[in-house]
Order: structure tokens, then C-alpha cells, then sequence
């Protein structure tokens, strides 16, 4: 497929994500939520970048992040050297975390800690699980258990944990499992189980970012625990205010620079290991490599374009909505309107792409990118209800996570375990950065109006976000299992669930 052909195709999968959600913003702004027109106008040109973000972001992902991932995990398995892959997994997570722009935005809002210790050992705690994750698959380690123990040893801290602290600990496994880590995270989960010869060797390629989304969790927890922190800070993003169309223009140019740096600098440490491995192990051939690197260059592209977009344009928008919202006579409004832009705005986040493209790739079209689409959409209608629910009456965000989590594990214990793999996989990539940055300024400009306590109200949008995916992609696996059990029962043959069990093991290691 030639290039033009693949931007064509990329851009309409953009406008298909995104337009619903301009769609509704222009609905509220010109009836229920009236806003000025500087606002509106970044908003539109915040929406014109995310959509052209969108498309050479997804085409870089395919091209490069893809391949990338996919070839250093099945050169690393191959190695059949424990040492080395511990090594490398654990180096692998740590730079790919630091390269997660979204880390950069979590950092800066916990000021009782450094900058650089938070993102430090958030980098570790990714690292040391993605370690574990890849020895899981290595070793065919059922990956219920693992999570039964770990999300009991979060909730157990939790308990320890500063009051203000514990909803940003919450939202930290979501920020950091984003557009940059994803793609290469899960493409390594793939390369790795391409080598192993068992009939379950696929199902276990998902479950990487469900592990990794624990580390950062525990890293932020234990900070909070040390540091022992009275109160976090919250700075509301400024909302623009131009008079003419130049001002308008430097708005964007004045953002444009910084985050050309700022993913430059993410995009680097990636890179750099790469080409190491390029150099010492992989030694793909010039024509590949050359692939490779254009690829990179549209990640790049895709990535500065979309950030400042949201960053500059939807922003702004997001937290400004909330404030209107909220600051009418009946506020409960907020959560029919949060749901229904929660229902669409997931299909804007880059990663969820990737993940639906793998699943359906990865299962042989058993669980098509559009079911996963609607079990995501209705998973997170149904989050950022339930936020809203925290921000009008200040319940604390355990009594939500608590029960949440203890349905998804339990639910875990009884579907396909392909299908808890990808349903934990799915809440850190649905928690991405459409959510941080138009999601959490709504709920922050609305706490704000409504004079709540925004660190602990507001913030905690990222984990709902990242909760509700793992009941509704498990309750689609249960709904498979039954009627697989019912089809079977009145055929009276065998009929599969969806899982890859449905394969040859040859057409597994084809896949």
C-alpha cells in the first residue's frame, strides 16, 4: 500500500475518533455552556492538530513502534539468557517511561516530591514489572494470581498512604502507560510470544501493560508514604483570552517549540537503545532500517502536533466547560454530558488504536477492533459518571476503586484468560492523554466552581478511567463463554470460545 494511500487511510480513522467529540463540545458551547470565542477558536485549531496528529502518529506506530518492539522481544527470547533478559527488560521499561511525555505532566503536579525522584522511580517501578511481566510469559505464569497479589498489596498501602496523596498514586498507572509506552510495550509482549511453541503462547502476549500499570502505582504510593506530603498543589491551566488572529497564532507557536523538545527528548533514550541493539544483536538489513527511522519520524511529527493540540486547545476548553457546567442551577448535569463525552473521546487516544488493531490482529478477527471499541467506550461512559459523582459529593475515591477492582478480579477467575489479559491491558492504554488533558481539566474546572478540594476530588479521573475497561472487556469474555457453552450443548459438538485455543499451534507461531 503506497504512503498516500495509508495517510488517506489514517486520516479517516482520525476524523472518525475525533469528530464526535468536536460535535458535542460545539453543541454545549453554543446551548447549555456558552463560551468565549477565544476559547472555541483554540479549541477548533486544537482539534484541526489532534487530527493530523492522529494520523502520522498511528502510521509511525505501525511502521516503526511496531516492528521495534516486536524484534527486540523476539531476540531477546531467543537469547535464551535469563541474566540478559532481565537486564535489558528492566532497562527497556525504565527508558521507555522517561520517554512518556505524559509522566512530565504528573511530575509537575506533585510538588512535594522532585521532579526527577518521581520520575525516577516511576521508571523503576515500570521496569521491575515489565521484568516480571516478560519472565511471566517466558514461564506461562497465569496471570490472575499475579494480579490478585499485587492490586491486594496497593489497596493494603493505600491505607498508609496521605489522604492527598492517593488519588495522584491512582492516577499515575494510567499516565504512564500512554502513546509512547504502548505500542512498544505490547509489540514486545507479541515478539516475545512468537517464539514460544505452546498452544497459549499468544494469549499471554497481552498482560504486559497490565503489570506495568502496577509499578508506577506502587513507586507513587511508597513516595507519598516517604515524603509524607500535607497537600498537593493544583494550577489550573490558563484559560486564553486573544484579540486578533496573530495573538491567536502565537498562542499555538509559543507551545509548538516546547513540545518539540519535549518529545524529542522522549523519543531519544528509545532510540539511542534501539540502535544499540540494532548494532550488537538485531542487525536488521538497510532497507528496514531505513523504514524504521521514517517511521520514527512520523511518531515524532504525530506526537508534537497531537500534544499541542491538546495541550493548547483542548485544555483550556476542557476545564472551562467544567466550570460552566457546574456552575449552573442543577450541576448534576455534569454527569449525563461527562458520560456521553467519555463514550467518545476514548477513541481518541492514540494508544487504543494500537491495542484494537493487535487484538484483532493477534486473535485472527476472534475479537474485532469494533467490539473492543465498544466495550472501552461504554467502560469509560461509565468512569467518568462516576467521577463526576466524586466531584459534586466528595466521596472518596476507594470507595469506588475498592469494589471496582474487587469485581474485576473476581470476574478475572471465571472468563478466558485471554480476555482479563487484554481487559487489564486495556485500562492503561484507555487512560491516556486525551484523558489527561481534556478529561482532568473538566473535572478540575468543575470541582473549582463547585469550591471542592480539587486534589482530592478531581484528580483520580486517570484511575476511574483505567478501572472500568477490566469489567467490561471481562463481562464480553463471559458473555463469549456462555454462548459457547450454549451452542455446544445444543449442537452437542465442540464449539470454542473466542480465544486463540481455536488455532493450529502452527498458525499461533505464524501469528
Amino acid at each position: 500500500m503506497g504512503i498516500r494511500k495509508k495517510l488517506k487511510e489514517k486520516w479517516q480513522e482520525a476524523v472518525q475518533a475525533v469528530l464526535p467529540i468536536i460535535c458535542i463540545v460545539l453543541v454545549l458551547c453554543f446551548t447549555v455552556s456558552p463560551i468565549s470565542p477565544s476559547i472555541l477558536l483554540c479549541f477548533l485549531i486544537g482539534a484541526v492538530l489532534i487530527l493530523v496528529g492522529m494520523m502520522f502518529f498511528t502510521l509511525g506506530a505501525e511502521i516503526a513502534m511496531t516492528p521495534m518492539g516486536e524484534r527486540v522481544g523476539s531476540c531477546l527470547t531467543k537469547s535464551r539468557n535469563l541474566a540478559l533478559i532481565i537486564l535489558l527488560s528492566f532497562l527497556l521499561g525504565f527508558l521507555v517511561t522517561i520517554s512518556e511525555p505524559d509522566l512530565q505532566v504528573l511530575a509537575g503536579q506533585v510538588p512535594a516530591v522532585p521532579n526527577m525522584v518521581l520520575i525516577m522511580s516511576v521508571a523503576c517501578g515500570v521496569g521491575g514489572f515489565l521484568t516480571l511481566a516478560l519472565l511471566r510469559m517466558l514461564f506461562a505464569i497465569p496471570l490472575p494470581p499475579l494480579l490478585l497479589v499485587f492490586y491486594a498489596l496497593v489497596f493494603l498501602l493505600a491505607v498508609f498512604v496521605p489522604k492527598d496523596f492517593l488519588s495522584i498514586a491512582f492516577d499515575s498507572g494510567g499516565v504512564t502507560t500512554g502513546p509512547m509506552t504502548v505500542p512498544f510495550i505490547m509489540a514486545l509482549g507479541v515478539g516475545v510470544s512468537a517464539i514460544r511453541s505452546d498452544r497459549h503462547a499468544a494469549d499471554d502476549s497481552f498482560g504486559l501493560v497490565a503489570l506495568c500499570s502496577i509499578g508506577p502505582i506502587l513507586a507513587v504510593m511508597i513516595l507519598g508514604m516517604v515524603y509524607n506530603p500535607q497537600d498537593g498543589t493544583y494550577t489550573p491551566p490558563a484559560i486564553p483570552e486573544v484579540d486578533n488572529s496573530r495573538q491567536l497564532w502565537g498562542l499555538f507557536m509559543s507551545g509548538l517549540p516546547t513540545y518539540m523538545e519535549e518529545i524529542a527528548i522522549s523519543l531519544l533514550p528509545v532510540f539511542l537503545f534501539f540502535m544499540i541493539f540494532q548494532v550488537l544483536m538485531l542487525k536488521l538489513s538497510k532497507r528496514k532500517m531505513i523504514k524504521i527511522l521514517i517511521g520514527l519520524g512520523y511518531t515524532y511529527v504525530g506526537l508534537v502536533l497531537f500534544l499541542t493540540g491538546a495541550n493548547v486547545g483542548f485544555m483550556p476548553a476542557g476545564n472551562y466547560l467544567g466550570q460552566v457546567l457546574a456552575g449552573r442551577s442543577h450541576p448534576e448535569i455534569l454527569i449525563p454530558i461527562a458520560m456521553l463525552i467519555g463514550y467518545f473521546i476514548v477513541k481518541a487516544e492514540p494508544a487504543v488504536y494500537v491495542l484494537n488493531k493487535q487484538v484483532e490482529e493477534i486473535t485472527d478477527g476472534a475479537i474485532s477492533a469494533k467490539a473492543m471499541g465498544m466495550g472501552l467506550s461504554i467502560g469509560v461512559a461509565v468512569s467518568l459518571g462516576l467521577a463526576m459523582v466524586r466531584v459534586i459529593t466528595g466521596i472518596s475515591i476507594l470507595w469506588f476503586l475498592v469494589p471496582g477492582y474487587a469485581v474485576a478480579l473476581g470476574i478475572s477467575l471465571f472468563v478466558p484468560k485471554l480476555y482479563t489479559a487484554i481487559a487489564f491491558d486495556s485500562g492503561g492504554v484507555a487512560s491516556g492523554p486525551m484523558t489527561a488533558a481534556f478529561l482532568l481539566p473538566l473535572a478540575q474546572g468543575a470541582c473549582a466552581a463547585l469550591g471542592g478540594n480539587i486534589v482530592t476530588d478531581a484528580f483520580g479521573v486517570v484511575a476511574m478511567v483505567a478501572m472500568t475497561p477490566l469489567i467490561t472487556i471481562q463481562i464480553m469474555g463471559l458473555i463469549s463463554k456462555f454462548t459457547g457453552a450454549r451452542k455446544k450443548k445444543a449442537l452437542g459438538g465442540e464449539v470454542p470460545v473466542l480465544s486463540l485455543d481455536m488455532l493450529e499451534d502452527d498458525a499461533i507461531i505464524e501469528l
